[in-house]
């Protein structure tokens, strides 16, 4: 019997609550709630891109590990090698979209990578289509059409803007997290994490080859740990976690919040502004998906 080291552990078991949807909710909710101010510290960081990812590769990295060390002790090497090509594929995708959100964030307005990204659910459910032949029913279908013209509409704005290129990069992102999610659904009994901590590790590798000058000075000595750790360790696990317990349209739901609290964070600090197509575009995509996502919890 494989080793679950969120059922094995006795002093996890009696915080823990004891059904799959409670388990599946709280790892959302508290990703989300993490999560909705890194767009804020990379837009407060004071370092260059590829230093940037660096950090949010290395830190990440040694938290997780350490953390795996301590759960599966000896068996750890054998729970990675137990990932498979679900692991190597996921790690894979995960490095790929690790790097493109950094930069994607740094070439366009967040509200713009965010709603990007939102539209995940929508690309999951066309590669699942493809690649697994899994039925995808009329509404989805129609959530996906909305969902294309709202993006198209944004993109129409950014050719003026001349932010093409992060728009592009937060779209192929998005792609990355929606193979993700199927790579997850296809491997439910198998945990990830390990592989997405491997992740972490690739995408430190490809940073060093392009950062310079890692020194964290000023107010970076704080932000950068703190970002590194709070926005992306723990989030990255339950993250990884989440759709084991709970249906996608459930996933779904609680990451529209950080579509809508990412921007306002930056907002309320730094006074960054969506344009009015973002707007108008961006709340299209967070509507329909809201709407799609509650229509299919109905059947569940």
């Amino acid at each position: 019997m494989r080793f679950n080291p969120f059922t094995d552990l006795k002093f996890l078991i009696n915080y823990l609550p004891k059904s799959n949807q409670k388990k599946g909710m709280l790892c959302a909710f508290t990703a989300i709630f993490f999560i909705t101010p890194d767009s804020l510290f990379i837009r407060l960081a004071n370092l260059e891109s590829w230093n940037l990812i660096f950090y949010r590769g290395f830190i990440p990295f040694l938290v997780v590990l350490i953390g795996l060390l301590i759960i599966y002790k000896t068996k750890f090497i054998s729970q990675l090698i137990e990932n498979g090509w679900h692991g190597i594929a996921y790690a894979g995708v995960f490095t790929i979209t690790n790097i493109l959100f950094v930069i994607s964030i740094e070439n366009t307005n967040v509200a713009n990578t965010l709603i990007m990204i939102a539209l995940a659910p929508m690309l999951s459910a066309v590669i699942s289509f493809i690649f697994l032949k899994e039925n995808t029913d009329q509404k989805t279908w129609v959530a996906i059409t909305v969902t294309t013209l709202a993006v198209i509409y944004i993109f129409n704005d950014s050719f003026e803007r001349g932010d093409v290129l992060g728009n592009f990069l937060g779209l192929i992102c998005a792609t990355g997290l929606a193979v993700g999610a199927v790579i997850i659904r296809s491997a439910k009994k198998i945990s990830l994490v390990p592989s997405a901590m491997m992740g972490k590790l690739m995408v430190t590798l490809i940073a060093l080859l392009f950062a310079d000058n890692l020194v964290l000075k000023g107010n970076d000595s704080i932000i950068i740990p703190l970002m590194c750790i709070m926005c992306v360790a723990i989030p990255f696990v339950l993250i990884t976690l989440a759709p084991r317990y709970i249906s996608a349209a459930e996933v779904n739901l609680f990451f529209l919040l950080e579509t809508i609290l990412g921007p306002l964070w930056v907002w309320l600090v730094i006074k960054e502004q969506p344009s009015i197509e973002t707007i108008i575009g961006g709340t299209v995509i967070i509507g329909t998906i809201a709407v799609h996502s509650i229509m299919s919890l109905k059947k569940i």
